[in-house]
């Protein structure tokens, strides 16, 4: 009994002067005494451990032993300017079973924390709503768009804050609901309710990405049309003509993206850096240098100073079409700005360089590259045995393969096992061509004619008569299977080689 005597001085006698009596279930509380109950327990009782045993002993005095989504609802409303506690209790009820939680109950979370600001369990507590209550044929309506009504419903009452609506949409996206998150989107704007410009512009962006950029620039223009623009609220900004650039530039859509930009000084905005490479990246890739650097010196007029992007961006284009000299000046330019070089820095001179013929000046890059910490992506690494190996110098190339194999950052292609595995047998390294062969069995490469050509010639060239017989009698016999010219042949399987 002494446990229980603080609870009795707190709120005990007003539980008995308003219970009601069955002679069959024993007492039973009113739904109104259990919330006043309960919000006294949270309000009056700090310690945790205290808190909770007494309002399981209340809750388990109720017929159903758990509080309804309406009584929770009424306690959180009551304990709303304490968004922890009211959390808390939440997960203490969802735990121990002692509530049956609905979407109206979650709705009221939800909103308790949108009016503290707690953004991210607010977040955290809409996708949790939308998992538990699962799409159903009993119910009418899918999850989100039920969430929608709740929250409407309870807005109000909870004295919410606007953004609740932004992190639905949000939930929606993240989760990849897109439907869901435009046909939301539509309802609130029917209901003159605007979401935040940083959402409109995730929702544009999910579609560019799933739909296509076309699809992206057609809702951009409903949502920021004059006649559904409000001051606080979806109001149009340079990030939002980022996005919309961005979605064409994915698709090597560089007159769209020229259109877009061309919207920035019509409705008045200046375009950012992101903005600048943006066309600046969509004018290299297309090899347009000429606008490139026309928009690169624009960039530097209006004191915007080039980040890592920028400068890969150009070099990258120089680069693209053999104007190694121009990169580097760029490249030089970059570091005395105080630019770190990023990785994708070096892949871009390392492979310019390789395919000017130039293998000397890209080792000295790749040997800074590797020096500074980094290492070539997949394609450069390629790029490098091919160059090497068309210099004679295969051990080399061989070498460099190795350290981006031990490294899990290469992967060679059909052709470059082909050109290494040629030059290698060249040289009489049979057993490392016989190793780079089972790597290509290993990844599905089955020996080609041109892989037993350089074997035979290999064999050959030490002497080895007994392999180059055997070799030439699995060609030929493949031959006389009738697959056609050895070289125009795609790929066969034979004994020696896939050993």
């Amino acid at each position: 009994m002494a446990l229980f005597q603080p609870l009795s001085k707190l709120w005990l006698p007003h539980m008995q002067r308003l219970v009601t009596y069955s002679s069959s279930s024993g007492p039973v509380l009113p739904g109104d005494s259990v919330v006043d109950a309960a919000v006294s327990i949270l309000k009056n009782h700090r310690l945790k451990r205290t808190r909770r045993s007494y309002l399981r002993s209340l809750i388990t005095q109720l017929p159903d032993s758990r509080l309804t989504p309406s009584q929770f609802s009424q306690i959180a409303v009551q304990v709303r300017n304490n968004p922890r506690q009211a959390l808390e209790f939440f997960d203490f009820t969802l735990r121990r079973s002692l509530s049956t939680h609905s979407l109206s109950s979650y709705s009221t979370m939800i909103h308790i924390l949108c009016r503290s600001r707690m953004t991210t369990l607010a977040l955290d507590m809409i996708k949790s709503a939308m998992r538990t209550f699962t799409d159903s044929p009993e119910q009418k309506q899918p999850t989100p768009l039920a969430l929608l009504q709740s929250l409407i419903k309870s807005y109000r009452v909870c004295d919410s804050a606007p953004f609740v609506f932004d992190l639905l949409v949000k939930a929606c996206i993240e989760t990849k609901k897109l439907d869901l998150a435009i046909e939301i989107y539509s309802l609130l704007k029917s209901k003159h309710v605007f979401l935040r410009t940083s959402t409109c512009n995730s929702l544009i962006e999910l579609v560019s990405e799933s739909r296509g950029a076309s699809a992206g620039y057609s809702l951009y223009g409903d949502i920021f049309s004059s006649d559904v623009l409000t001051p606080s609220r979806s109001r149009l900004n340079s990030n939002t003509l980022n996005v919309v650039m961005a979605g064409f530039y994915r698709e090597g859509l560089v007159e769209k993206v020229e259109e877009v930009w061309e919207e920035f000084r019509s409705k008045g905005f200046e375009p950012n850096l992101y903005s600048f490479n943006i066309l600046m990246s969509s004018y290299c890739d297309q090899e347009r240098m000429k606008e490139a650097i026309k928009i690169w010196e624009e960039m530097k007029s209006k004191s915007f100073t080039p980040d890592a992007i920028s400068y890969n961006t150009i070099i990258g284009g120089f680069c693209r079409i053999g104007e190694t000299e121009k990169a580097e000046e760029i490249y030089r330019e970059m570091a005395m700005n105080g630019v770190e070089a990023t990785s994708t820095t070096f892949d871009h001179l390392i492979t310019g360089y390789c395919r000017n013929g130039d293998s000397d000046s890209a080792m000295v890059i790749y040997k800074d590259m590797i020096r500074r910490g980094f290492m070539p992506e997949n394609p450069t690494v390629n790029v490098i045995v091919r160059a090497l190996c068309s210099k004679n110098e295969a051990c080399e190339a061989l070498r460099i393969w190795r350290v981006a194999q031990k490294n899990g950052n290469g992967a060679l292609d059909v052709d470059s096992y082909k050109v290494l595995i040629r030059s290698l047998c060249d040289k009489g390294v049979m057993d490392e061509c016989l190793q780079l062969q089972g790597e290509m069995a290993l990844k599905g490469y089955e020996p080609c004619a041109d892989i037993y050509k350089a074997f035979i010639d290999g064999y050959g060239k030490l002497g080895n008569e007994e392999m180059v017989t055997k070799l030439k009698g699995e060609m030929n016999a493949l031959l006389a299977y009738g697959i056609g010219k050895a070289n125009d042949m795609k790929s066969f399987r034979c004994g020696t080689l896939s050993l």
